[in-house]
């Protein structure tokens, strides 16, 4: 086989001699427009996992790498004059040119042929020329390649938004730095690395509004590099900033990231009767933010995966790259995902800046919402026991309360409302159940919302309850619309309110254009075979097109009828006893149809602007908010995202919290989507906590996280990192109305409140806790097979 690959970059460099390892009787050519002496950038950073992966590839060139490398394990953050560090995360540092120079020794020993200072323009001249049977096309960022056939590759580029230049200098810092500081401008934060025994990269990012408010944009390279050095001063001890691409003048030092992703990676020739793949490789592929060290990484792996989709000489060519394309597309997905959290975080660091430094640091640690709470107290206990420390002290400050003396994992510490106290941070999220008989809750509701009162959670919330008849989504619904219906939750929230010392809230809602439809079981969304009732939404509407009922536009009389049922049923809840009230502005509902430009085409005062469509719901929660106690919260559920084109937007979500929050809301609840069908929301763990983050500290009020939470560790990372307030848990609960308590138990914190009838489980945890205590202080970090030993022995 005859390879040619375009590009002489680790990704380039490291295929061809995998590829000439594995099969030395191929002919493998590195093709590189440079010389081969010529390199830009400063370090390359890699963590101990991808090393690992390195030496599995070829152990050699890993050996002469890691020999090269500087290492180290701490996190420093400079933040408002104080510095947190933060250790265990183990990471490498090598000059990017000393990296190529390894590649390039490594490659020509084993007979890959290397050509410098030679242009590719036309990659079918170059794959006639060689005779060759594959092309790689690893010829960076700016890929002629990618770029001659973007019809067949489809990029997707999206210049960021900040502006950051790649410098060095002599200053050698022993832990990955991080320093903020701010100007009459904005902030400008650094991120620095020593890569050798003298020469650190130090990378100057700002927002664009900021650089160029700066007068960097004027700047010639000099005058930008003093600007930094009299920026960073401190942190510099003396030594100056170091350029080493001569080739860009002024202003042009400065990148705009492009975050890069190509929904084909594979195209073909036609070459002489012969079929000639060309194939994606690297930053020609794809892209991820340098903020988490990942370029080289990426490009490193898909050199590994791409060799070993080829290991077979005898496997079609077609098969081997259609192979590579799934299984590197996944992975770079995972961490472009992790990537782009942590770009955003970079991008507005303003939000986090009236943090305190604790929390500062710690959200910053996590940004990327790969690295978990547990996964810190693994690499640095000193760090988090301290933070866990200062967290639950605060804590208890603000709720007004004596700080706690043992440990208390964020997760477990108390957070207060106006008058209503929660012992935790924990939410039973309200789940639609569709058990109620024409509107009356029963004993299937005191089962299910006691037994989750029971199981530790700091506040239950029940179910959407509908303020009216024809208010309901399905027959199944509960109501406050009638006296029966407030006794039958007044017997509920005693129940709770005599059998925990949890809290109750109940969520009021309107279904709109989703309502008369049968139970999810039945059909999800579809309407009733037989008893439909007429239905009203902000505009003329059907939710499942050709299949729902239509709604048509509601008029004023309908507005002001459904507020009065939103007050009544208010009192209601009121009169029932409940502690918490949510308003529902989410999914597709009545006062969410208002919100959303996809479902609000009216053109009378409730319509067009953003202002304007927010009217209504705003006018609904003014009049709940005016007979709901003071002493008591309300919460509003937004749809922060419609994840459709057209639709509302994150940003959008940030400015009707803000309009709320001015009418006197308490939390904003941040969901996201179900106005639209053809929605196409981004799944993942932990997915919909970006916009309680952003609502929270863009918006300056406290916020529910909710959407794939499913354990201790996701809730204590989102409330340490201050993403979120609470956290709102839903099937987790559905499947262990105990989930609470068994998280508590699972990390080994006694300190959960059980209810009574419980205690004799709980001392049984802390015996058992206690006796693994004993047990590891005995063994001395031994295993239990040289434990055992040890017992035996006397």
């Amino acid at each position: 086989m005859n390879i040619v690959c375009v590009g002489g970059g680790p990704a380039g460099l490291y295929f061809g001699l995998l590829m000439k390892r594995r099969h030395p009787d191929y002919a493998v050519t590195v093709v590189e427009r440079n010389r081969a002496s010529d390199t830009f950038g400063w370090g390359v950073v890699f963590s101990d996992q991808t090393l690992g992966h390195l030496a599995g590839a070829d152990e050699e060139s890993a050996r002469a790498v890691l020999q090269s490398f500087n290492h180290w394990d701490e996190i420093d953050v400079h933040f408002r004059g104080r510095t947190v560090t933060s250790g265990g995360h183990g990471f490498c540092g090598i000059g990017r040119k000393r990296l190529l120079n390894i590649l390039q020794e490594r490659g020509a020993a084993l007979g890959v042929q290397l050509v410098f200072e030679h242009e590719v323009r036309d990659d079918a001249e170059l794959a006639r020329a060689y005779r060759a049977d594959l092309v790689v096309a690893c010829d960076g960022v700016n890929s002629t390649i990618r770029n001659r056939h973007a019809s067949v590759f489809q990029p997707e580029i999206e210049r960021r938004h900040c502006r950051f230049v790649w410098l060095g200098t002599r200053k050698r810092f022993d832990a990955f730095t991080f320093a903020f500081e701010e100007t009459e401008h904005g902030w400008f934060q650094a991120h620095a690395y020593q890569y050798d025994g003298d020469t650190s990269t130090f990378i100057v990012e700002t927002t664009e509004e900021t650089w160029q408010a700066a007068g960097l944009e004027a700047m010639d390279q000099g005058e930008a590099l003093a600007f930094c050095e009299r920026l960073f001063a401190r942190y510099l001890d003396g030594h100056s900033l170091m350029a080493n691409a001569a080739h860009l003048r002024g202003s042009s030092m400065w990148i705009r990231f492009p975050r890069i992703g190509c929904r084909q990676w594979v195209h073909f020739h036609e070459i002489d009767g012969r079929r000639v793949p060309v194939v994606l490789m690297g930053d020609a592929a794809h892209t991820a933010h340098f903020s988490i060290g990942s370029g080289t990484k990426l490009a490193l792996e898909d050199a590994i995966e791409l060799a070993r989709c080829l290991a077979d000489p005898a496997a079609p060519m077609e098969q081997a790259l259609a192979r590579y394309e799934e299984v590197r597309r996944v992975e770079v997905l995972k961490l472009q995902s992790a990537a782009r959290n942590s770009m955003e975080w970079f991008e507005n660091v303003k939000r986090y800046t009236a943090m305190e430094v604790e929390q500062f640091a710690y959200s910053l640690l996590t940004r990327s919402q790969r690295l978990s709470h547990e996964n810190l107290r693994l690499r640095d206990p000193g760090y988090v026991t301290g933070f866990e420390r200062w967290f639950a002290g605060r804590a208890a400050g603000q709720a007004g309360i004596p700080a706690p003396e043992g440990w208390t994992p964020p997760m477990f510490t108390p957070y207060k409302v106006r008058g209503v106290l929660l012992k935790n941070r924990v939410i039973v999220s309200p789940m639609a159940q569709y058990s109620a008989v024409d509107g009356t809750v029963g004993d299937f509701h005191l089962a299910h919302l006691g037994a989750r009162a029971l199981g530790g959670a700091a506040l239950v919330m029940a179910e959407m309850t509908c303020v009216s008849r024809d208010a309901r989504i399905t027959p199944g619904c509960p109501g406050l619309y009638a006296q029966e219906h407030t006794a039958a939750w007044k017997r509920i929230v005693d129940f709770v309110h005599a059998s925990s010392d949890a809290k109750i809230g109940v969520q009021l809602g309107h279904a709109g254009a989703k309502g008369s439809t049968r139970p999810m079981w039945d059909g999800i969304d579809l309407p009733l075979v037989e008893g439909n009732w007429p239905l009203v939404s902000a505009s003329p509407q059907q939710y499942l097109e050709g299949v729902s009922q239509v709604a048509r536009e509601a008029s004023l009389e309908d507005l002001a009828r459904i507020k009065e049922d939103f007050v009544r049923a208010t009192q209601a809840a009121a009169q029932a006893g409940f502690d918490w009230l949510e308003l529902h502005c989410a999914h597709g509902y009545l006062l969410s149809s208002f919100i959303s430009p996809l479902t609000n085409r009216r053109q009378d005062a409730y319509g067009g602007s953003l202002e304007n469509r927010c009217r209504y719901p705003l006018e609904v929660f003014a009049a709940i908010r005016a007979v709901w106690p003071d002493e008591k919260p309300i919460s509003v559920r937004l749809s922060a995202h419609d994840w459709v084109e057209g639709g509302i937007t994150p940003s959008d979500a940030v400015a009707i919290a803000r309009l709320f929050k001015e009418l006197g809301a308490d939390m904003i609840d941040c969901s996201s989507g179900q106005v639209s069908k053809i929605e196409a929301p981004v799944y993942g763990r932990m997915f919909q906590a970006p916009f309680a983050d952003r609502i929270r500290n863009e918006a300056g009020i406290p916020t529910i996280a909710v959407g794939s939470i499913i354990d201790a560790d996701h809730v204590n990372g989102i409330v340490s990192a201050g993403r979120a307030d609470l956290c709102a848990v839903a099937r987790p609960h559905l499947a262990n109305p105990a989930w609470t308590l068994i998280e508590a138990a699972r990390i080994g914190y006694t300190g959960a409140s059980w209810p009574r009838q419980y205690r004799p489980g709980k001392l049984q945890l802390e015996r058992n806790l206690e006796r693994e205590r004993q047990m590891q202080a005995l063994g001395g970090g031994l295993s239990p097979q040289q434990l055992a030993a040890r017992l035996l022995e006397g």
